[in-house]
């Protein structure tokens, strides 16, 4: 079923608009705000799944299109990071190694000396973050938001709204079964609503739990 979600329905790319709110509203506001020019450090934390990188990466592309030279890292080992960014995304920080964080705190310098932005996300508050005292006193010397992960009913409204929007009929149950058998971050329960979708068409059935579970036996039977 996953390889038929990634076949069938890519996500879409992430932008600021297509984030679903829940309970994040200040944190929305906070980065459309510095794009136009407000506070120019902010760190995101919050558990997988909550919607850290699809923020970050809707910024560096909203970024781009102001004209901004922006650039989105997921933090590893011997992070290579551009002198010449000037809004830069850094995802996962509490993944930093020795040298990466060396990296950093000197990219922090320079995006602060050239009135540039760093956004920067982890799954930890900033006060617990595992890295060396200096870079993580500046990454939490900005605007420090936590990031909280939409409800169940808030995701079943939001993938209830998808379907609506999309013309389907769930039934009974769907919601259910997705939501118990399939990883919990709502851009892989949006696409797989839309795969179910076109398995729908290409077989001209409606979207029934026996429909839901023969897409998953076929994609296990797939070598």
């Amino acid at each position: 079923m996953e390889q038929l979600v990634l076949e069938l329905a890519p996500p879409p790319e992430p932008t600021l608009d297509n984030f679903h709110l829940g309970s994040n509203t200040v944190v929305l506001n906070a980065l459309r705000a510095a794009l136009a020019g407000g506070e120019r450090i902010l760190y995101l934390w919050g558990p997988a799944g909550c919607g850290k990188s699809h923020l970050l990466r809707a910024m560096v592309s909203a970024a781009q299109s102001q004209g901004k030279r922006a650039a989105y890292f997921v933090c590893a080992p011997n992070i290579d990071l551009p002198r010449d960014a000037q809004f830069l995304a850094l995802d996962e920080v509490q993944r930093l190694d020795a040298a990466g964080q060396i990296a950093v705190f000197d990219a922090y310098n320079r995006l602060r000396a050239t009135e540039s932005v760093l956004l920067a996300a982890g799954k930890l508050p900033a006060a617990d973050l595992p890295l060396r005292e200096d870079l993580r006193s500046r990454v939490a010397s900005g605007v420090v938001m936590q990031l909280r992960a939409l409800t169940e009913d808030e995701k079943r409204a939001v993938l209830g709204a998808h379907a609506r929007n999309r013309g389907l009929e769930l039934a009974p149950g769907i919601l259910d079964y997705l939501l118990a058998r399939f990883p919990r971050d709502l851009g892989s329960l949006v696409a797989a609503v839309d795969a179910l979708d076109h398995y729908s068409l290409r077989t001209r059935r409606a979207i029934t739990l026996p429909l839901l579970r023969e897409t998953i036996k076929l994609q296990a039977s797939k070598p």
